[in-house]
């Protein structure tokens, strides 16, 4: 998986001397995973994200925005070969980082604003691809509404309070049920969440530097 980004970056938008240029700056920054992002020195020209998972803790930079019928795509990658996709804040796809959602499909959402002001919590539905194991077409039923502000999470250099917080649970699904999502949104961008791809394997991400 480490050549996975490199790979990736040869793919983007601007080809060679972009992709190029964004390896290394992930390079720089992060040393292949090993400096924490925390303490890196950061190139201001990228958006990056903090992400927490069972291996630790990795610096990802934004790599491209797709576009896709449900809004926008940002495809963020670390120089070990992580790679994960939020639609809005939601995981829609991820590598490298056990196990693997592929081809996830989400329906439209309103606005989180909107969501927000909903008088009732929102369902919805996901279907997604799970590696390993070649699980096809799992369905996982869900239900979103706001929440108080959690009394502990991963947030960084944010009070909780100073943002809407939203628990998504799993009301029914063909696999495994799994532990709640949280977001964290300001106005109606996602700044922290935390979502899981199985019952022992999570991730927790914020925008970074907190407060970006």
């Amino acid at each position: 998986m480490r050549y996975l980004a490199l790979l990736l970056l040869f793919w983007l938008p601007g080809c060679t001397d972009t992709g190029i240029g964004l390896l290394r700056t992930t390079q720089a920054a992060f040393g292949g995973g090993a400096a924490p992002i925390d303490s890196a020195k950061l190139d201001a020209r990228y958006r990056y994200l903090r992400v927490q998972h069972p291996a630790g803790v990795s610096g990802m930079i934004l790599g491209a925005v797709e576009s896709s019928p449900t809004g926008a795509i940002e495809v963020w990658y670390a120089s070990d070969g992580e790679l994960i996709r939020l639609d809005n804040g939601r995981l829609t796809g991820n590598t490298g980082i056990q196990p693997e959602w592929r081809n996830v499909t989400l329906p439209s959402f309103p606005p989180w604003s909107k969501l927000a002001a909903l008088a009732v919590p929102f369902r919805w539905e996901r279907v997604r691809d799970v590696m390993p194991g070649y699980r096809y077409g799992e369905r996982d039923k869900l239900v979103i509404q706001v929440v108080p502000p959690p009394s502990s999470s991963g947030l960084i250099g944010i009070d909780p309070k100073q943002l809407v917080w939203f628990e998504e649970r799993v009301e029914g699904s063909t696999s495994e049920p799994l532990p709640p999502a949280r977001y964290a949104v300001q106005g109606d961008r996602v700044v922290y969440g935390e979502q899981c791809l199985s019952r022992e394997s999570c991730l927790k991400w914020q925008r970074w530097p907190a407060g970006a």
